[in-house]
């Protein structure tokens, strides 16, 4: 039996879901496609989604924590609270249960699921993509004028199409524990070498748990583990007594890949979500850009399938409503490495000091966004001069893209 459709969708995490809930609602025959028999299983995600991307869902009853605040703290210790309790900045949800109703979604648009299923092998041919998945440990012949990879960061449709790698790949480990001394609604974010290289620790609330973890680059990392830098954080610095009374009840860990590829399109192949390297850099948060290149794409590709014009010239095509997507990464990531990354503790103290002035904090709580640093960004660079010498390639970086 050969099973045909217009669009295959591999991986079936929340971006996979949304992105063939989208398509079928385009009007056509999708085939959502998952390797474990469950849906939310395994969790590799601080569980944030923020209002913009809860509001393509309604998935507010996923939540277990409305986030309205952070506190940031410095690597000297110092701390600083920002943020609105009527302002809704993030939601922490189940995932679990937020993927699990993502995909529902899908399926009540009329997308086919085969769960315990992945892909064998994919060929492009003349006027579609003929593929062989392993279907509950049988062979089933699929064609589809579409293959889209929503499969992650390790996407076997990337590798298999040798599609390229991501410019930026981050590591993260996080662990849930019952115990965390925290104020409701208020996320907390730990800096320092000593507990995450040019990057953040985080306390992310979740109901009756707290998700507790560190991310960096590989390379800052030197011959050391995010493990024990998480350790470091929980035992040994200035907040330590925050973990005294922490049992840890989950452990997860991965990467988290950012600098969206070259080519995120062939000739009948797509990639979206982590597999195409959507992860935003200041936070590595993949959900709400990943829904936002699905909002993106999905009436271009569709337009395309129902002309059956999938042709790496219409493709490429296609690949171009992005480039603002690409630019706007690049920009982030200079925000990251002027503020973050690439200063010394000393300097990232004093940057501190400068946000910690009531009018800069009532500037960051006015015009902050999670999802989009940039116009908070070119705000202080235009209003707060100090912040100037901290940041002339990041200026130059908002400016020109």
């Amino acid at each position: 039996m050969t099973h045909d459709y217009d669009v295959v969708v591999i991986g079936a995490g929340p971006i996979g879901g949304y992105l063939s809930r989208r398509l079928s609602e385009h009007g056509n025959s999708v085939l959502l496609v998952e390797e474990h028999a469950e849906i939310g299983r395994p969790f590799q995600c601080a569980g944030l989604v923020n209002p913009g991307a809860m509001s393509k869902v309604n998935l507010e009853e996923t939540a277990l924590t409305r986030i309205w605040g952070a506190i940031l703290h410095s690597p000297s210790g110092n701390s600083i609270k920002i943020g609105n309790p009527d302002i809704t900045r993030t939601w922490s949800v189940c995932r679990k249960l937020f993927d699990e109703k993502v995909v529902i979604q899908s399926v009540e648009s009329g997308t086919d699921l085969w769960l315990s299923s992945t892909p064998l092998s994919a060929e492009i041919k003349k006027d579609h993509v003929e593929m062989i998945i392993n279907y509950h440990g049988n062979k089933r012949k699929v064609r589809t004028k579409l293959l889209c990879g929503a499969d992650g960061a390790h996407s076997w449709v990337r590798r298999n199409f040798k599609m390229g790698r991501p410019k930026e790949m981050m590591i993260g480990l996080q662990i849930e524990v019952t115990g965390y001394k925290s104020e409701e609604g208020l996320l907390e974010l730990f800096t320092g070498n000593d507990i995450s290289p040019g990057f953040f620790s985080w306390a992310i609330p979740s109901g009756d748990t707290t998700r507790i973890g560190v991310w960096s680059k590989p390379k800052l990392l030197g011959d050391k583990s995010c493990e024990h830098f998480l350790e470091q954080l929980m035992n040994d610095s200035p907040w330590k007594e925050r973990f005294t009374e922490c049992k840890e009840v989950g452990r997860f860990c991965g990467p988290v890949p950012s600098g969206i590829l070259k080519k995120t399109m062939i000739e009948r192949i797509a990639l979206f979500g982590d597999a195409a390297g959507i992860c935003k850099p200041t936070t590595g948060g993949g959900i709400g850009p990943g829904f936002k290149q699905v909002d993106i794409l999905v009436p271009l590709l569709s337009k395309a399938i129902a002309d059956n014009n999938l042709s790496e010239k219409k493709m490429a095509k296609i690949s171009l409503s992005l480039n603002e997507m690409k630019r706007n990464q690049r920009r982030k990531r200079a925000l990251r490495d002027a503020f973050l990354t690439e200063v010394s503790e000393e300097e990232l103290d004093a940057i501190f000091d400068i946000w910690a002035r009531p009018e800069v904090i009532e500037l960051i709580n006015e015009i902050g966004d999670i999802e989009n640093p940039i116009p908070l960004g070119m705000k202080m660079l235009k209003d707060v001069p100090e912040f100037r010498k901290f940041a002339k390639k990041a200026a130059m970086a908002i400016l020109w893209g």
